[in-house]
């Protein structure tokens, strides 16, 4: 007989809160950053009414999946599993007890000092003994074999941990300090000792100051991510709303057919993308932009918010086409509220016009909006990465150019969910960003994604052309001979729903 939802979710809030109460302190201030640009999280009492309508068991869900871009600091720790069978037994007693759910986060009263989630690739679970399909080839495949696909320039950049099969996990440990995710770690490693071994560990952090939210290029990152029905309560204008099942396996449409165990949980992709921020610079000061009556300076922002889509503040160029807007950048009912079509303006046609966002744009090429007419796609994401790596050196910045010592190297540790790896991560970057075709029925091609797109199956050094970046020259097309991301490489996860870690993946 089929337990009931409400006995269920009975069950695992006891789990939850004894979880809570037994292994981790009573936190004082939330362990989140909370940008003005960025929405807040629902309250758990939205949060419970959304979730009821929609089944979603949210204290089964782990804590990483719906929450988007919102971590101080983070580690991801690479680990493969050397001896099964007492990382299963351990997984089920003690590490299951520390894995953090999507209620326990949204109070500062219930977050714990460090919050932990834990994903498997498919060779992880190959490792485990569990041969289910979960119905994605993408996750079955991994990362590594898609390399040229996504437009990796080879992978001689990549990791080496991400080119074999070593990787069988990661653990996802996310607090407001260094020092208490280390303190985590320990505890994590002291209970599965012997059991695993360290491949690569990555930590991350918000940048510093007024730059807290914005990754390394200066741009307010996370604005645009979906509303998934069954969690988010409260929809802001211009905000994609999404059935649970684009995100979670198993869900309201999500119509893969997956295993029992499995529902509930997300395919993960990670990628990590080094950032050339000082050549970026040094592009965008050589590319300035001569539109009249702007200052050098106003020309330069201008260039670089063309390229992104968005001003550095998150105000979205559609919406103020020459001048960043605080004030619109903080204004979570105005900042995504846009479709790049303009019915005020009298003869606009937004496949000929490009006057206020090219549409080449990174914003663009990931998030058409009515580009292609109805909104839900079938390909949004829910993006969770963290930045990683310090700032630009004063010798780097007078130089403009980044230094060859690892100690210094930044970027973006990416990661999305997603219920399927195909229509989500893989479609939007090879159909979408590394097409220059795309998007399709404009008056000019618009070339690849200027910030992360290339050309697929070809070298680092090849051009890749652009067009619209200049509001008084929409057909002008440039070519791109400089790599401001360079790809460290990734693989694919399943983040499990935290029931199964006593279940199928301990048995």
């Amino acid at each position: 007989m089929k337990v009931s939802y409400i006995a269920v979710v009975i069950g695992l809030a006891v789990q939850s809160a004894l979880a809570v109460s037994k292994f981790q302190p009573r936190r004082t201030s939330s362990m989140f950053i909370s940008p003005p640009a960025l929405p807040d999280l629902p309250s758990p009492q939205d949060a419970r009414t959304a979730s009821a309508g929609d089944g979603l068991i949210l204290d089964d869900i782990q804590s990483d999946i719906l929450i988007g871009m919102r971590k101080r600091t983070e580690m991801f720790f690479f680990f493969s599993v050397d001896d099964p069978t007492t990382f299963k037994s351990k997984l089920s007693s003690d590490i299951k007890s520390l894995i953090t759910n999507t209620n326990q986060v949204l109070s500062v009263s219930t977050q714990p000092i460090t919050a932990v989630n834990i994903a498997f690739s498919q060779t992880g679970l190959n490792a485990l003994g569990v041969t289910d399909d979960l119905g994605d080839p993408g996750f079955k495949n991994g990362q590594f074999a898609v390399a040229a696909k996504l437009g990796d320039a080879g992978t001689d950049n990549w990791v080496p941990g991400f080119k074999g099969t070593n990787i069988h996990g990661v653990f996802l440990l996310a607090s407001d300090t260094v020092d208490n995710v280390n303190d985590e770690l320990a505890n994590v490693q002291n209970i599965l000792g012997s059991s695993i071994s360290e491949v690569y560990r990555l930590t991350g952090s918000a940048r510093p100051g007024d730059q807290t939210g914005h990754e390394h290029f200066g741009f307010m990152d996370g604005i645009s991510q979906p509303a998934v029905q069954g969690f988010t309560r409260n929809v802001l204008n211009g905000q994609a709303v999404v059935a649970p099942g684009e995100i979670l396996v198993g869900e309201t449409g999500d119509n893969v057919d997956r295993p029992a165990w499995a529902i509930g949980g997300s395919f993960l992709a990670f990628r990590q993308v080094q950032q050339m921020v000082p050549e970026f610079s040094k592009f965008v000061a050589d590319n300035a932009l001569s539109v009249p009556g702007l200052t050098q300076q106003e020309n330069e922002d201008l260039f670089g918010a063309r390229l992104f889509g968005r001003w550095k503040s998150g105000a979205p160029i559609d919406l103020a086409p020459l001048h960043d807007d605080i004030d619109l950048a903080h204004d979570i009912n105005r900042n995504n509220n846009f479709t790049y079509q303009h019915p005020e303006s009298a003869g606009f046609d937004f496949n000929t016009n490009q006057t206020n966002c090219p549409f080449s744009a990174h914003l663009r090429k990931v998030r058409p909006r009515a580009d292609l007419g109805d909104e839900n796609t079938g390909h949004h994401i829910m993006r969770s990465g963290i930045t990683y790596g310090p700032e630009v050196t004063d010798a780097e910045a007078s130089a403009q150019q980044s230094s060859t010592d690892p100690d210094l190297q930044r970027g973006l540790a990416f990661i999305s969910y997603q219920s399927n790896i195909a229509q989500g991560f893989e479609f939007i970057q090879e159909k979408w960003v590394n097409n220059a075709n795309f998007i399709f029925g404009k008056s000019t091609p618009p070339g690849v994604d200027p910030i992360i797109g290339r050309v697929p199956n070809t070298a680092a050094e090849t051009p890749r052309d652009v067009s619209g970046t200049d509001p008084l020259d929409q057909a002008k097309v440039f070519s791109l001979d400089v790599e401001f991301v360079v790809s460290r490489g990734g693989e694919y996860f399943f983040s499990p729903p935290i029931s199964a870690l006593s279940g199928v993946l301990a048995a």
